[in-house]
């Protein structure tokens, strides 16, 4: 028997849905709101967001007839489309102690109950390909809503615990899982012409392409991310103490921000390391990857161990080719995000969804602990700019 596609939509589309809510079970009602920094959203708000976006987005044009679940959520929820028209500063989405969680709830409630409606009158591929991007958005930010709840509980005095085990979401004991605790390989590549960007049947976002080729000297890669042990060895060495490691930007945030470990690293008696993770405070495993440091710091490393960041397509064509382990955290490369040649932004307020970030910010390639299943793809372009650091974001060495 053949399997209606607007079947299996409906029950991907619930099954993407019900994953943010499990993801917010185990907060109290005060942890949805606070915004420790403004790159931090509440747990509230994300959940609120995700849901405006299929309104706005998809409801609101491919649905004649459609009403709004209230007038002023496109204000409170609308986070950077400038063609949705204005919208709450995105440092204040903090201060909003309304609408109430179970409010926002019943608003997720009413746009999940006129989507599946929506499916119902088997709408054209156009707006199947709108629904597949409003997923894939929504899976964007359950893990942006588990590094910001990290974030929130991970910088309070108490340092509480987040994960439980019967959210049927996260492992704790996978996020700082060890790796291979066996020296470091470098994996040869030969170079040459390589074909990157996304090709293919299946989703990619527009970033991603249009798949092309370029012309890549011989390298070499890391078999294995830089784990615990070896940034501590850094840490020990002086590395945030030798300007010459660092790039100017990167010296002048170390200054200013006075950091001299990764985010989330601490000293316990004794003066072992020991870092806050999902599952509270922890001894910080010699093997697991490092995480949680920004593109500076990752320079710095990769300097202070005479190597470098791999560019992303020398990430890409070893992810693609030459059998490179890959999935634990995303990858700092030494790319500018740019436009790929060929690259052309979709019409309306779809069109603002990367092409206006292409600039002062660098590519991250692979994926996390927080990625969502079946999320991640070799093509896949994230992007950040180089202070950042609360994503689990790690280090891969190349040289030349």
């Amino acid at each position: 028997m053949q399997r209606d596609p607007f079947t299996d939509l409906a029950a991907r589309y619930t099954e993407v849905r019900a994953r943010s809510t499990a993801l917010c079970a185990p907060l109290a009602p005060e942890d949805h709101v606070p915004q420790p920094v403004a790159d931090v959203s509440p747990p509230k708000w994300h959940l609120a967001h995700t849901t405006w976006f299929f309104e706005a987005l998809l409801l609101t044009p491919a649905w004649p007839g459609y009403r709004v679940h209230h007038p002023g959520y496109g204000y409170l929820f609308n986070s950077y489309y400038e063609g949705e028209g204005p919208r709450v500063p995105r440092a204040q989405r903090g201060a909003l102690s309304r609408p109430t969680v179970a409010e926002v709830h019943a608003y997720r409630a009413h746009v999940d109950a006129a989507v599946q409606a929506w499916l119902a009158t088997r709408p054209t591929p156009e707006w199947l390909e709108r629904l597949e991007l409003g997923l894939q958005h929504e899976q964007q930010h359950q893990e942006l809503l588990l590094t910001d709840i990290k974030f929130i509980l991970g910088h309070q005095p108490l340092r509480p615990a987040y994960a439980r085990a019967d959210t049927g979401t996260v492992d704790p004991q996978h996020e700082h899982a060890a790796q291979d605790a066996g020296p470091l390989r470098w994996i040869a590549h030969p170079g040459g012409v390589v074909a990157i960007g996304h090709a293919g049947p299946g989703f990619a976002f527009d970033n991603e392409g249009a798949r092309h080729e370029l012309l890549l000297r011989p390298f070499g890669i890391a078999n294995r991310l830089v784990n615990n042990a070896e940034y501590a060895a850094f840490i020990e060495s002086g590395g945030y103490e030798r300007a010459q490691h660092w790039h100017a930007e990167g010296w002048d945030w170390r200054n200013a921000s006075g950091e001299r470990a990764p985010m989330y690293w601490f000293r316990g008696e004794g003066g072992a390391w020991w870092h806050q993770t999902l599952a509270g405070p922890q001894p910080l495993p010699a093997d697991a990857p490092v995480t949680h440091v920004n593109w500076y710091e990752a320079c710095a490393y990769a300097d202070w161990a005479g190597a470098r960041l791999p560019t992303e397509a020398e990430w890409e064509a070893a992810a693609t080719g030459a059998g490179m382990p890959w999935g634990r955290r995303w990858e700092w490369t030494a790319s500018a995000y740019a436009p790929y040649p060929g690259f052309r932004r979709a019409t309306g307020s779809v069109g603002e969804y990367n092409g206006k970030f292409m600039v002062n910010q660098q590519v991250l390639r692979g994926m996390s602990f927080a990625t969502p299943p079946g999320h991640g793809r070799s093509s896949y372009r994230n992007f950040f700019h180089p202070p950042l650091r609360w994503q689990y974001t790690g280090i891969r060495l190349a040289r030349s």
